[in-house]
């Protein structure tokens, strides 16, 4: 891509997500913005913009997986970004934290995906850039501007030379409309999995509702936590005659011993972003890792033209 007008736009990096930053950078063909971060003992942390943002478009890229400092940081971003007096604020929030506590499903819960679309605000975001949240709905959690990408284009040419009696699954409800659109993509199959969860990162696999037998598999899904419920589909559907088995995930949270879960399941190969660094990886590991930074680097240049950013997705909107 050629050189971008930078007269009023700076992007500027918090530490969750270094790489990724300068991944944007690179492709805009512009230079990171010179910020300091300290760390006091403590652990307060401290933020000063080492350069004039005065009346610029400011984008800070951040995030915010555990710990809850990351998200605090980008607080602290915001608030140093508004006091500076810069135009507009932008946060891109690669991977929003904290958004699978998006609605009230038992007594006495907080709503906390809504409480941090309040708090990010309130902390001075004008407009937000997020992808592939694990709730639709968290659009409506905020009262500014937010844009929602979707890493399907990230992993459909991957698979354009692996569809033959290709289906996709949806490994829950709430994922069908993306997996629709992988279909739609590939021209394969749908299949939907419908599991319960007795608790917190705990599923269980209940029916498969579709045909594997005897076809290649593709999952997809928002984020992948501990690898249990993923490594369940896995062998549910290894175990109704599905054929090689794929899949196409967004954020790599992989605590725990997801990792190890994954490399000892019967998938032939799992597609994630890096939305959430994967630094941990062996070479010839089973998890790939495909970038997200040419699709937030155009969504951060259309946005600071005004241009459409949901010209760059085909998604199926029924």
């Amino acid at each position: 891509m050629n050189s971008i007008d930078v007269s009023e736009l700076l992007i500027f990096s918090g530490s969750s997500n270094i790489e990724l930053t300068e991944k944007i950078c690179a492709y805009l063909n512009v230079k990171k913005g010179l910020i300091s971060r300290k760390v006091f003992s403590d652990g307060e942390i401290w933020i000063k913009f080492k350069e004039n943002i005065r009346g610029r478009d400011v984008y800070l890229v951040q995030s915010t997986m555990p710990p809850a400092e990351n998200l605090m940081e980008l607080l602290i971003m915001l608030d140093a970004a508004k006091r500076s007096s810069a135009r507009r604020v932008t946060a891109v929030i690669p991977y929003y934290g904290y958004a699978r506590q998006d609605r009230k499903d038992q007594p006495r819960v907080a709503v906390t995906a809504k409480l941090v679309a309040d708090i990010l605000t309130k902390a001075g975001a004008d407009r937000v850039i997020t992808m592939d949240l694990h709730a639709a709905q968290i659009q409506g959690f905020f009262n500014i501007p937010l844009d929602h990408l979707y890493a399907s284009p990230i992993y459909t040419d991957e698979f354009e030379n692996k569809k033959e009696n290709l289906v996709v699954v949806s490994p829950d409800v709430g994922g069908i409309k993306i997996a629709r659109a992988y279909a739609r993509k590939l021209d394969a199959g749908l299949v939907l999995i419908d599991k319960r969860r007795p608790e917190h990162n705990q599923a269980e696999v209940m029916n498969v509702i579709g045909d594997v037998d005897g076809k290649n598999v593709l999952i997809v899904d928002d984020l992948i936590d501990t690898g249990g419920t993923f490594v369940a589909a896995v062998a549910a559907l290894k175990k109704l005659g599905a054929n090689k088995i794929y899949g196409a995930v967004t954020h790599a949270l992989l605590s725990g011993n997801a990792i190890e879960r994954i490399e000892n399941s019967e998938i032939d190969e799992l597609y994630v972003s890096d939305t959430i660094p994967t630094n941990n990886l062996k070479p010839n590991s089973k998890i790939k890792i495909k970038t997200s930074a040419e699709l937030f680097a155009e969504s951060i240049i259309r946005s600071h033209h005004s241009e459409s950013i949901s010209s760059l997705f085909e998604i199926d909107k029924s």
